[in-house]
C-alpha cells in the first residue's frame, strides 16, 4: 500500500507564507514525479508545479515567482513553499506522484486526500 499525506494547508492572510509537505509511505521501488495541483470551487484540478527525481522543475504561469517546488529523495517528500499569496490561490491543494511499486512495473499516478488553502483579502 502506497500513500501520500499532506500538511501544512491553513488560512493566511493575503501577502503571508504558507509550506505544504507531502510524504511518501509505503511500499515502492522509486517515485518518478511529484507534483502539487489545486482545485478551487467550482474549477477543474490544475497542475500549480512539478518536479522530477533529478530536481528539474515546471510552474503554472500563475504561480511563477511565488512558490518553490522542492523535494528531499532521501525521505520521500516533496514541499512546496507559498509566497505572496492571494485570494485567487484559495483551493484544495493535492500532492501527486508517479510512482513504481516494483523495478519491473511502470509509474502509476497516488494522490493525497488533500489540504486546504485559504488565504483572505
Amino acid at each position: 500500500q502506497v500513500q501520500l499525506v499532506e500538511s501544512g494547508g491553513g488560512l493566511v492572510q493575503a501577502g503571508g507564507s504558507l509550506r505544504l509537505s507531502c510524504a511518501a509511505s509505503g511500499s515502492f521501488f522509486r517515485i518518478n514525479v511529484m507534483g502539487w495541483y489545486r482545485q478551487a470551487p467550482g474549477k477543474q484540478r490544475e497542475l500549480v508545479a512539478g518536479i522530477t527525481s533529478g530536481g528539474s522543475t515546471n510552474y503554472a504561469d500563475s504561480v511563477k515567482g511565488r512558490f518553490t517546488i522542492s523535494r528531499a529523495n532521501t525521505k520521500n517528500t516533496v514541499y512546496l513553499q507559498m509566497n505572496s499569496l492571494k485570494p485567487e490561490d484559495t483551493a484544495v491543494y493535492y500532492c501527486n506522484g508517479g510512482i513504481r511499486r516494483w523495478i519491473t512495473s511502470e509509474a502509476s499516478d497516488y494522490w493525497g486526500q488533500g489540504t486546504q488553502v485559504t488565504v483572505s483579502s
